[in-house]
């Protein structure tokens, strides 16, 4: 049985594996601090708990597989209860994610039912080279098999996606796996369905409790598989008093004096992703205009 050292040594990391003998790479990754701490910032409801959970693995699996630098945005936007679901994560493994609800989501609710009638969109922006954006219809029953699909489509490769959320010790945790055939044209459709289908046997509490190395040994123990060191995953938002001082410029003087006559001579600016206060005066806003001159 793992005990708790072996369990806690691949929390909030990333691997990538290669088949050795077969023309397939894989990704694994685990998020439990850095779930949590995305879920602190805000009271969402179970559904969208577990949501925002799957987005996060899939952004990090997504980051994963592109040899860039930069970040890519996994967005849902809807006219249902969740109008927005948006994880944003970049190639350290930097990640965030808020959600905005409108109404009365149910713990069971469905993906279709919180969204209405919505997109799935993917923004990839590296810091050189030109941004592209892919806007997938969600026209199937969870995101895992929409960013399936959206693998087929735009990079025709066949892809599966794994993506587990719950409880492991009675801490929130969100786990998937990758798996998808090698772009240079070397890989067989037999070598990529015999290890999907090894793959699709894993439980949940060894996605949650496992080491990489022993879930691998565990699924693909005839297989010689290379494992990668680990690349650290961890919750950052960015957000800082210069970033929300430069967007309260952005509204007229009239309608700031009237914000600060409203609020008793302080404007308070909360970061929507870490739900950081940031505190203006009328003093701090004139010295803010002062240094953009």
């Amino acid at each position: 049985m793992t005990n708790q050292q072996d369990y806690t040594q691949d929390n909030d990391k990333l691997y990538r594996y290669l088949f050795q003998n077969r023309a397939v790479r894989g990704e694994w990754v685990r998020l439990n601090k850095t779930f949590t701490d995305t879920l602190n910032t805000h009271q969402y409801p179970k559904a969208v708990q577990d949501l925002l959970g799957e987005m996060m693995v899939a952004t990090n699996l997504l980051t994963a597989t592109l040899k860039f630098d930069g970040n890519i945005t996994v967005q849902i936007q809807g006219d249902g209860p969740l109008r927005l679901a948006l994880v944003n994560g970049n190639d350290q493994q930097q990640i965030r994610a808020l959600a905005r609800v409108d109404g009365n989501i149910t713990e069971n609710m469905s993906l279709h039912n919180m969204i209405g009638k919505g997109v799935l969109v993917i923004t990839i922006a590296p810091k050189e080279g030109e941004r592209y954006q892919g806007v997938i219809s969600l026209d199937k029953p969870t995101i895992t098999e929409c960013l399936e699909d959206y693998f087929v489509r735009s990079e025709q490769l066949q892809t599966q996606l794994i993506i587990r959320t719950g409880e492991y010790e009675g801490k929130p945790v969100a786990a998937g796996m990758l798996l998808q055939i090698m772009p240079d044209g070397s890989g067989t459709p037999e070598d990529f369905e015999h290890l999907t289908t090894l793959a699709a046997t894993v439980k949940d509490e060894e996605l949650f409790g496992l080491p990489a190395e022993e879930l691998l040994y565990r699924l693909y123990h005839e297989e010689t598989v290379n494992l990668y060191p680990a690349q650290d995953v961890q919750f950052f938002c960015g957000c800082s008093a210069e970033r929300s001082g430069s967007a309260l410029l952005l509204i007229s003087d009239e309608e700031i004096d009237e914000i600060l006559a409203e609020h008793k001579g302080s404007i308070d600016m909360q970061c929507e992703c870490c739900g950081t206060h940031y505190f203006f005066n009328k003093e701090a806003i004139e010295k803010l205009k002062s240094t953009k001159l």
